[in-house]
């Protein structure tokens, strides 16, 4: 069945390709993006693939007129797919780019979804929201620690809207995909950069490039992100499937024995 399904965060990357992969199989796209010089571009790529069904509109979640606008759209689905990312040292990033990146990832979704499903609730409309998560909502990696504690925010938020809305008939999901190579990671490497200082910091600039790099440098920090932005157009309409979806199953495997091996960590 034809879905009308409202993508943050659709500008580039994962919520881009996902958004044509849908539209082309049916479903009625509104793909925000959060600038509007990429809304243009995206009208009319979406225009040369013949998508009649592809509505394009600028949705930056930092403008709370454009959020009570979204709020007034007729849709079925929201993903939540917007987001950024601050690498570093947790111990020594400045607070106020902790605080920043919570408000990107989790305190605007929050805001945005807080509104959609309480207008869902008082039309008994049996929607559906879905979060970009991260295989990081599962697990910590040194030197992500920001970027991945906001979205282990977003999996205690999930967890708990499933079991506050089933009554409703409202559905929430999760995708966390692993380091597919979008340039949302790399971007998110180069972040540190700005702000690290050697004559400052104890964390050296060129042991943390060095850490990037290996990591990137491996077939887990650089998967052809084909694989899931096709999992991402069979979950995100669905009226079935798993409450979390981790792609690729390797990934799936690891975390689910990082998080068996965690019981005996020892300080």
């Amino acid at each position: 069945m034809s879905k009308t399904i409202l993508i943050t965060g659709a500008g580039s990357g994962f919520g881009k390709a996902a958004a044509i992969g849908m539209a082309k199989n049916g479903h009625n796209i509104i793909a925000t993006a959060q600038v509007s010089s990429q809304v243009t571009p995206l009208r009319e790529e979406a225009a040369s693939l013949g998508l009649k069904n592809f509505r394009v509109a600028r949705l930056d979640l930092t403008d709370p007129y454009d959020i009570k606008q979204a709020e007034g759209w007729d849709f079925d689905v929201l993903w939540n797919n917007a987001g950024m990312g601050e690498a570093g040292p947790v111990w020594e990033i400045p607070v106020d780019l902790v605080r920043k990146n919570y408000e990107i990832n989790v305190f605007l979704p929050l805001a945005l979804t807080q509104g959609v499903v309480q207008k869902w609730v008082a039309q008994r409309k049996k929607g559906k929201v879905v979060f970009t998560s991260s295989m990081g909502g599962l697990f910590t990696p040194a030197n992500w620690g920001t970027y991945v504690s906001t979205k282990h925010a977003l999996e205690a938020i999930a967890e708990a809207l499933q079991q506050e809305l089933a009554p409703y008939g409202i559905r929430i999901q999760t995708i966390n995909p692993g380091a597919y190579y979008t340039g949302y990671n790399e971007t998110m490497a180069d972040n540190p950069f700005r702000w690290l200082d050697d004559a400052k910091n104890f964390t050296k600039r060129a042991d943390l490039r060095k850490g990037f790099d290996d990591f990137f440098a491996t077939p887990e920090g650089k998967m052809d992100p084909r694989e899931m932005i096709d999992r991402m157009i069979e979950i995100v309409p669905a009226d079935t499937g798993k409450f979390r979806n981790v792609v690729p199953k390797k990934i799936e495997e690891m975390l689910k024995a990082h998080q068996l091996a965690a019981w005996e960590n020892q300080i």
